[in-house]
């Protein structure tokens, strides 16, 4: 008679731990960016009708600075535990 022999554990995985203040200060970046492309082309945006982009893209500027601090918290935060 043919016993199952037991599998042996998987390792255990950690998540990854990557510091997120530079996701923050890309995310406002691209937002300043498109924000400062868009204000170059302000008379043809105007003109078709799209400023709400130019305010969408100071509202992710804007978001993006407590953001920002959260993630600079949830880092130091997470080094001073290691």
């Amino acid at each position: 008679m043919d016993t199952p022999q037991s599998k042996p554990a998987a390792p255990q995985v950690k998540p990854l731990e990557a510091r997120m203040v530079p996701f923050a200060v890309i995310g406002i970046a691209v937002w300043a960016v498109l924000g400062l492309v868009l204000l170059a082309f302000h008379d043809w945006v105007s003109a078709h009708g799209h400023t709400r982009w130019l305010w969408t893209c100071l509202a992710g500027v804007l978001w993006g600075l407590p953001g920002l601090y959260v993630m600079y918290r949830h880092d130091r935060r997470r080094r001073s535990a290691s």
